[in-house]
């Protein structure tokens, strides 16, 4: 009966969404609602540079999991909200997500890449500190891609998102540790 108890408590708190979570000064909500839905915060990172912290990042997905494959594979919403805490130009910005996408993409990159590139045009020429850059999949849809200072676009298909959340999520992720944040497995 202690096994059994044990397993089910360990279960439930494993699949237990992260509550609203403070990371580097940034406060991430538990939720957020996309087109009606109700996403729940799976985790947070903080990607830092030398000593320089670079942005806070939150993922927000309507099933929550400490797998990236499974968040990568489910054809559900999902975002990313990032929170600039340092001014970004916009050379700097899509040149690490280019670099993330590449190393994810593989093979795929041919037929993604005028997609990236529309992508990387609707980055402003700089996020200062404290704003935001929101990227969220939208099954059906596409990403949408919104900041302060661009223009809200929406790049199609689920093969640009899996590749894009790739940068974070994937098996060649920008910083492993934000990877884990992200994931729930830095608590």
């Amino acid at each position: 009966m202690k096994k059994t108890l044990t397993a089910v408590l360990l279960s439930l708190t494993l699949a237990a969404p992260v509550m609203a979570k403070d990371i580097a000064g940034v406060k991430y909500p538990d939720t957020a609602t996309v087109n009606g839905k109700e996403l729940k915060l799976n985790g947070v990172g903080l990607r830092k540079k030398a000593i320089f912290k670079v942005y806070t990042v939150g993922l927000y997905v309507e099933t929550p999991s400490k797998d990236a494959a499974q968040i990568l594979a489910a054809d559900e919403i999902k975002r990313v909200r990032m929170f600039m805490k340092r001014d970004l130009k916009k050379d700097q910005i899509t040149e690490a997500i280019e670099n993330g996408f590449k190393k994810n993409a593989g093979a795929n990159l041919p037929k993604l890449q005028a997609r990236l590139d529309t992508f990387k045009a609707a980055i402003p020429a700089e996020i200062k500190e404290g704003e935001e850059l929101i990227l969220t999949y939208i099954p059906g849809k596409g990403t949408n891609v919104q900041t302060k200072g661009g223009p809200a676009i929406d790049v199609e298909g689920k093969d640009f998102a899996d590749a894009l959340f790739s940068v974070w999520l994937g098996k060649d992720p920008v910083d492993g540790g934000l990877r884990d944040g992200m994931l729930g497995k830095e608590d």
